[in-house]
């Protein structure tokens, strides 16, 4: 992919060559939200076209999206350069966009918010700043304490524990063991035909049409994630019953104390099974991270994902905003 120039600025191709890169901006900052990784962005981005720039100090990741450019995190930098990275950008997205209300900022944690309207100059207000901006939540990120996902104690999780004890009991023969991205994968990409097709079967109508359209990003996300796996220092399990992949999820550390859950995918005619390797992967972040946490990302907008992340109880939702022009 060639470099893209807007306005005197040079963006590069945003591939692996870029994980050292964004990885130095990203170690000096304190985050807790899902999408501030490479591989995070790496493999969600493998059938789309992803650039980067450092601009004002700040590593700033763009994605064409029909023809239209926006920033999938916003300018990772000091707080004091953080503002004038973001008028810059936006500066970069309206020349090259069709029209300015395309320009947009996506997955912005509070803290850059923050910093966005207060970190300015005497002659531009907070009240200024909002006058060229709107501010929109969007999703929340769902953070869970560790423990409580591997202990699932009290009256709250005893759906959960009936889960998983009668899919033990349902299938005494099942097996666990760390993903292996050459081993498993003919395997992994087999069950992910399956899940898709099991859950456009069960889905309402008006759902599913939304879904198939992320379809084919995702396949292509999980096949990236296969490819670069090593490089990428991910972890990940699989659980076989009879020899037949059942489930597979795969995940990393964000930060010092929270780890964070990138894909899961089960079959989804095994019951309990979905329970059952959650439990076991937050086992194997605890074990592998030593982490406190575990951020399972947002549900995207799925009434039933959000029903299902909301079941096991988080210990806190993270919001994520956009920012617009006005």
């Amino acid at each position: 992919m060639p470099k893209l120039t807007i306005n005197k600025h040079s963006l590069k191709p945003f591939n692996i060559a870029a994980k050292p890169v964004i990885e130095k901006y990203l170690s000096k900052l304190e985050v807790e939200i899902s999408d501030y990784t490479f591989a995070a962005n790496f493999i969600w981005l493998a059938n789309s076209s992803g650039f980067y720039a450092i601009i004002k100090k700040c590593f700033c990741l763009f994605i064409i999206t029909g023809n239209e450019l926006t920033m999938l995190l916003p300018p990772l930098g000091k707080k004091k350069n953080v503002t004038e990275a973001i008028v810059k950008c936006f500066a970069i997205m309206n020349a090259y966009n069709s029209s300015y209300f395309y320009s947009r900022i996506d997955y912005v944690q509070s803290a850059t918010i923050e910093e966005f309207l207060l970190e300015t100059d005497e002659a531009q207000s907070m009240f200024e700043m909002l006058e060229s901006y709107v501010i929109e939540k969007k999703l929340v990120d769902y953070i869970y304490e560790v423990n409580a996902l591997i202990d699932l104690r009290g009256n709250s999780y005893h759906t959960k524990r009936t889960e998983i004890n009668k899919f033990i009991k349902s299938y005494p023969e099942h097996s666990i063991e760390q993903l292996d991205s050459i081993k498993h994968k003919e395997d992994i990409m087999n069950l992910f035909d399956k899940w898709v097709s099991d859950r456009v079967k069960y889905m309402p109508k008006e759902e599913s049409e939304v879904f198939l359209e992320g379809i084919h990003q995702e396949r292509h996300a999980v096949k990236q994630m296969l490819k670069y796996y090593v490089e990428l220092n991910l972890l990940g399990l699989v659980i076989y019953i009879n020899n037949e992949l059942k489930g597979f999820t795969v995940g990393e550390k964000i930060s010092e104390h929270t780890a964070t859950v990138i894909i899961e995918k089960t079959d989804f005619e095994v019951l309990g099974c979905a329970q059952f390797i959650f439990r076991e992967f937050s086992k194997m972040l605890k074990e592998h991270y030593g982490v406190e946490y575990i951020n399972v990302g947002d549900d995207m907008g799925f009434e039933n994902l959000r029903k299902v992340k909301m079941s096991y109880r988080p210990f806190k939702l993270v919001p994520k905003y956009t920012i617009y022009q006005k």
